[in-house]
């Protein structure tokens, strides 16, 4: 039995892995998929003091209450950041990290440094009558959609998710000052289909594989049993198992 813990990213909620989690813990694996503080359950503790710290705390907090050890810890989007410096906090207890089409910063670096897109937004939360919220991105014309969600009902089920993101969670720099961090082995999936233009990503050392699957951002939602198939297989990350990822040569 493996345990996983999977973190959402911006503006969503640990609901958006509704899809995945009956599929992982029907493999007879633990799942935890719980939402940041400021999303979903805990909408009502959303505010300006909110940071990506706060959420590293969270996740932290979690694998510590639990006792969760040989953690497969899963971060989506802005979740890489979060998932990053978590595991800079206990790297003893995480047995895989895994970026879900997400950021993957070094030592110090913030949202902006990683995606550039993001100051646009750091910039007109500040300027707002808020000062603080980021809102959601909104839905594009097809084929892009909402994160990604194109069918009518899924961008209708995920817009109800989706709530202000606080802006310093996006100025924050990550802590990655550990050396042990950088035993842990890490693999990348990348939402090929439809990537709206100015969103950057990183090339991937050539020794952390690289799985592609042919959807949207929020593959969670679009295509969850083909990416289940990909988390259930990180023990063998050679492999091209379902004929929808391909492993980068």
């Amino acid at each position: 039995m493996s345990t996983y813990l999977l973190v959402h990213g911006a503006w969503h909620s640990g609901e958006c892995w509704e899809r995945v989690v009956p599929l992982l813990a029907a493999a007879g694996h633990r799942v935890y998929a719980p939402s940041l503080t400021g999303h979903g359950e805990k909408a009502r503790l959303l505010g300006p003091d909110v940071g990506l710290d706060t959420h590293v705390a969270d996740v932290v907090g979690l694998i510590r209450d639990e006792d969760l050890t040989d953690v497969v810890l899963v971060g989506h989007s802005y979740a890489g950041l979060v998932v990053t410096a978590a595991a800079n906090e206990v790297p003893d207890r995480i047995g895989h990290l895994v970026y879900l089409d997400a950021m993957v910063p070094e030592h110090g670096e913030t949202a902006a440094d990683v995606q550039p897109a993001t100051r646009e937004l750091i910039a007109g939360a500040l300027a707002s009558g808020s000062g603080w919220r980021v809102p959601p991105l909104p839905e594009l014309p097809p084929p892009y959609g909402l994160f990604g969600v194109t069918e009518a009902a899924d961008v209708a089920w995920l817009r109800g998710l989706l709530s202000d993101q606080p802006v310093r969670t996006l100025q924050q720099p990550v802590r990655l000052d550990d050396p042990a961090v950088r035993a842990i082995p890490r693999t990348h999936i990348h939402c090929v289909a439809n990537v709206p233009e100015g969103i950057v990503r990183r090339p991937v050392p050539a020794t952390e594989p690289v799985w592609e699957l042919p959807t949207g951002h929020d593959c969670m939602i679009t295509m969850p049993a083909e990416l289940t198939a990909l988390l259930l297989r990180l023990g063998r990350p050679g492999r091209d198992p379902l004929g929808t990822a391909a492993v980068r040569p």
